[in-house]
């Protein structure tokens, strides 16, 4: 009987190990975050993707975009953050950017914002999204959008 309990446990634990593994693995898209180590934040506009980084590997991620419409693309190339306002709103566009990351210079940001339609150039996220961006990535942290 006592046999009997201990392959039943190691079973028990195997099966345990390897439901965590399968969890645990990342998404085929996170293995390929195109950018480079620096990056806190890498942004693909070829697959409306984007993911936290430290040091070259994906924390969170990759989760779906929308980015800047014909006329208002998003600019590629290597950013760093420069402020954040948890309620911005824009008086450009005339409307509310949740949860804003601000990466350049001249008002692009990550926000929360519809995955449907395109932007005026910022980076829309999903509610959790924005949330997760907002409370990781810091003013001076390196923003990288790649095509």
């Amino acid at each position: 009987m006592n046999a009997v309990r201990k392959i039943a446990g190691v079973l028990a634990g195997a099966a345990a190990i390897g439901a965590t593994a399968v969890v645990a693995a990342p998404s085929a898209s996170a293995a390929g975050a195109p950018c480079g180590p620096q990056a806190k934040a890498c942004i693909q506009l070829g697959t409306n993707t984007t993911w936290l980084m430290d040091n070259g590997k994906v924390t969170y991620g990759g989760v779906p975009i929308t980015s800047g419409k014909a006329g208002h693309r998003t600019p590629t190339g290597t950013f760093k953050v420069q402020y954040k306002d948890i309620d911005h709103y824009s008086k450009q566009f005339n409307g509310p950017m949740p949860y804003s990351v601000f990466f350049t210079t001249n008002g692009i940001a990550f926000h929360e914002g519809s995955l449907k339609v395109q932007s005026h150039g910022c980076v829309h996220l999903s509610h959790a999204a924005a949330v997760k961006y907002f409370q990781t990535l810091q003013p001076g942290d390196v923003v990288q959008v790649v095509k």
